[in-house]
């Protein structure tokens, strides 16, 4: 069996972040990244524990580059970096699953903890075939697309809600609830990943069950921005999208691979 753990940094344990500037501008931004290293080994571990051979652990909030790697389970592989040619870089159809640790709900959620949709400086949302949609939908659709399906998530109780609408097999873990954009009552950390251990062991224990999420064809994407000459610079020159409003852009995929 092989595995990714994707590990984002919003939706972990004790991060809330701060009012007017991105997480990585905040004095909680330290602690996030030694706890994305800790809630990753938690899943590492389930995962070895679980028979696993292959696990990738791919650090992919902001530009990368933010775990100390050399605290991580040596026995997983680090996907670091920029550039690969889709998200969940070096996974194909021959894995059995991905998690999604420290995931974040979507943008225009209320009391969602620093919900955004990749950018919150950047996009006001993003619909797929008219359904607005997060990161975590938009990654377990990339990797739906390989044909493997994403068996747990890790967020605040917003982002679970989210994953569970579209995903009603995933094991998830609640870190913390969330009452805000910078507020939340989260569990302790330790905790944390003691549950994500036991939960990441149940995931695999059904794997059976776990099905691969796929967006119905064509793929019709709209994105709003927050900023109108954003919408601009996306419709100059040679581009695939088309303006539909000031601040609104949209175009159409065969695959979400072919974007994302």
């Amino acid at each position: 069996m092989k595995f990714v753990i994707a590990v984002d940094c919003e939706g972990l344990a004790c991060v809330v972040g701060a009012p007017g500037v991105t997480l990585n501008e905040t004095r909680n931004f330290a602690f996030a990244c030694a706890e994305a290293v800790r809630e990753a080994n938690a899943a590492a571990r389930a995962l070895f524990d679980s028979g696993a051979e292959r696990v990738i652990v791919w650090d992919c909030h902001g530009g990368s580059l933010n775990m100390d790697y050399y605290d991580l389970d040596e026995r997983v592989e680090i996907a670091l970096g920029v550039g690969f040619p889709h998200r969940f870089p070096g996974m194909d159809e021959t894995f059995s699953g991905v998690l999604l640790i420290g995931y974040h709900p979507k943008d225009n959620t209320e009391d969602g903890v620093i919900a955004h949709t990749y950018s919150s400086r950047t996009y006001q949302w993003v619909k797929v075939n008219g359904f607005e949609m997060g990161e975590i939908g938009l990654d377990a659709a990339v990797a739906g697309e390989i044909g493997v399906p994403v068996i747990f998530v890790a967020s605040d109780d917003k982002g679970v809600a989210e994953a569970r609408e579209i995903m009603p097999w995933v094991e998830t873990v609640a870190a913390k609830q969330g009452f805000g954009w910078n507020a939340a009552v989260s569990k302790h950390p330790k905790r944390v990943e003691r549950e994500i251990y036991e939960a990441v062991k149940r995931a695999v224990s059904r794997l059976p069950e776990m099905r691969p999420f796929k967006l119905p064809k064509p793929i019709h994407v709209q994105i709003r921005y927050k900023r109108l000459e954003d919408a601009e610079r996306a419709t100059r020159g040679i581009t695939v999208w088309r303006r539909i409003d000031p601040y609104t852009v949209e175009t159409t995929f065969e695959r979400i691979t072919d974007w994302l």
